[in-house]
Parts: structure tokens; C-alpha cells; sequence
């Protein structure tokens, strides 16, 4: 859903989408269910072309679990409230900007396009590690297979090699007298 500059002018826009898995690009996770956003867009600063986008949002996302690379499923239900402004001129590429542009987000053109604004949200959302359990064991390192399916015998003792140039060291040279 595109919304215009020039439809923000002459009333708020209201929003109420269902969005299905694969219309918003995810690259890992992924969407795995349908993504359901309500809310307006608002014109703030008519002569200054801010856009404010309020609302909430709701969808599953999946990707493998960090820990045993099985399917880790995430709900992700949050309400957002952004600020977008302008792309200035002198904003082209890669340039440092003042702090307080730091709490907007840029467009460009006429508009501004939903599913980008609700991919961001999603995006930020989402925790740092997925885990499909809390107590997920995990894979063996030794041989790989699913600690939460099976149980190994495998034995990992944990080497510490900072200190193996200095063993070596002492071997080289023999014991002191």
C-alpha cells in the first residue's frame, strides 16, 4: 500500500492490512504467517511534508534455531509510532547526521510505501538469537547430532590453546636441571 503526499494532505490515512507470507521480503527469518497491521498516517508539518505512521502490528516469523538449527517460531505483536521526513539534498550516499535526525526515518518521491515501514517494524522487533527452546541442548560438536532428539557419548574436553606454544616451548628445550 503506497500512501501519497497528496492524499496525507487532505485527510489522515487509515490502515488495516493483512499482508501474506512472501508479499514483504524476508530474507532469514522468515514470514510465517499472515502479517495483520492497523493504523493512520498522518500528515505533522504540512509545509515541512513529516509523515507520521502509528499503529500496531501482528505476525509469526520463523528461522532456524540458533542452537540445534531446528525451526524456531517468533510472535511478533507490536505498536509502532515513526516519524518520516524528506530525504534533504545533501543526505545522497553515505554522510554522518545530526543526532536528532536520528529518530526519523527518510523517504523519497511522493510517498511513502506501508510494506517497508512494516518491515522495519518487524525487523527491529525481533530478538537478537532465536531459540526454539530455553532449555534447547543443541548440537554435539563432536558429532552433530541433536542433543533435544538423541543423546551422544561424545566427550569434549575443553582445550585451552593459548598456552600450547609455551608446551611446546618446555618440550623443545627439555626440563631445567
Amino acid at each position: 500500500m503506497y500512501i501519497s503526499l497528496q492524499e496525507l494532505e487532505l485527510r489522515p490515512v487509515r490502515f488495516s492490512v493483512d499482508i501474506p507470507a512472501g508479499e514483504i521480503e524476508f530474507v532469514n527469518p522468515m514470514q510465517a504467517s499472515v502479517l495483520h497491521a492497523s493504523g493512520t498516517a498522518e500528515l505533522v508539518g504540512h509545509a515541512l511534508g513529516e509523515i507520521r505512521i502509528w499503529g500496531s502490528l501482528s505476525v509469526a516469523m520463523e528461522a532456524p534455531c540458533d542452537r540445534c538449527l531446528e525451526p524456531a517460531r517468533f510472535s511478533v505483536n507490536k505498536a509502532f509510532d515513526l516519524v518520516y521526513v524528506p530525504t534533504p539534498d545533501n543526505l545522497s550516499g553515505e554522510r554522518e547526521i545530526d543526532e536528532s535526525a536520528s529518530d526519523v526515518g527518510f523517504y523519497e518521491g511522493g510517498g511513502i510505501e506501508l510494506n517497508d515501514v512494516l518491515r522495519e517494524v518487524v525487523l527491529l522487533a525481533l530478538p537478537m538469537r532465536w531459540v526454539c527452546e530455553d532449555d534447547c541442548k543443541g548440537i554435539c560438536p563432536s558429532c552433530g547430532r541433536n542433543r533435544n532428539v538423541e543423546e551422544c557419548d561424545c566427550t569434549n574436553k575443553a582445550v585451552d590453546d593459548r598456552w600450547s606454544k609455551l608446551k611446546n616451548l618446555r618440550v623443545e628445550t627439555g626440563p631445567r636441571n
